[in-house]
């Protein structure tokens, strides 16, 4: 799997510092939340832009895909706003889309568009687990992980001087990480137990089991001898996330909640 190398990146990421706009729960974010905005909606734009590359589901061709997806992204938000825990749920565009591939992936960008492969829908096996997934992203955007990840790969100035329109072919750049699953850009392993966390905080007050994304991880426990596994090689294994999962519902009280098995599987039938 590639990697990037940028010559000066520490640099400029120290740089960076002398232009600090947010801290975030004492964890310093050198973008604003607008930028933040701005940012996933170039990377956003460079997507849509490339159909060959990233085949977006024709939502005029399957809508009724589109409306079961809506409609878990809209109780997965509403639930977050009751919790108190969703900090841009009125700020973040939260535009969702389905890449019509066969692969098990889903990915978050900074302003809180997400994107999901058709092949991990059609692998999960209720709508508690995909809701937990979309929450999980969700985290990432909302605890602002995608920037500060990106800065320190990139370099603040470097990722500044594409959202001010200065340099277009980074959005591609990242795009293509992206959808390529590159490690270098994966989430730190603090980044995901805290994803995690706020997953469940998310779904807890709504009707849906906040344990869905332990369930997605207990799936994929049963096929360690997947390619996509290695993965977890610079991740928390999953058994790990599990355990954590489960304490993080455990202490909210332990509300039991819906798996809603059969209304997923009418969103699974929406596909191609």
């Amino acid at each position: 799997m590639k990697t990037i190398s940028k010559s000066g990146v520490l640099f400029l990421l120290f740089a960076g510092l002398f232009f600090l706009s947010s801290c975030d729960d004492g964890k310093v974010n050198i973008f604003s939340v607008d930028e933040d905005i701005q940012l996933g909606r170039e990377v956003t734009a460079e997507i849509l832009a490339n159909p060959a590359e990233y085949p977006i589901l024709d939502e005029a061709q399957y809508p009724e895909a589109y409306q079961h997806l809506r409609r878990i992204r809209d109780q997965v938000i509403s639930s977050g706003k009751q919790s108190g825990q969703l900090r841009y749920g009125d700020r973040f565009d939260w535009d969702v889309y389905i890449i019509d591939q066969e692969v098990l992936n889903a990915f978050a960008l900074p302003g809180g568009n997400t994107f999901y492969y058709s092949g991990l829908i059609k692998y999960l096996e209720d709508e508690a687990s995909f809701a937990g997934v979309m929450a999980h992203e969700f985290a990432h955007c909302d605890r602002r992980h995608a920037t500060n990840r990106m800065t320190k790969i990139y370099g603040y100035q470097v990722v500044l001087s594409m959202i001010l329109g200065n340099n277009p072919s980074l959005a591609a750049q990242i795009a293509a990480d992206l959808a390529l699953g590159l490690r270098a850009l994966a989430f730190s392993r603090e980044d995901e137990y805290e994803a995690d966390e706020y997953a469940v905080k998310y779904i807890y007050p709504s009707e849906l089991d906040a344990r869905g994304v332990a369930y997605f991880f207990e799936q994929m426990e049963l096929e360690e001898g997947a390619e996509w596994m290695i993965y977890f090689s610079t991740h928390p294994h999953p058994s790990d996330r599990i355990e954590k999962i489960y304490q993080n519902h455990q202490a909210l009280g332990g509300k039991e909640g819906e798996k809603h098995a059969v209304r997923y599987q009418s969103f699974q039938n929406s596909l191609p």
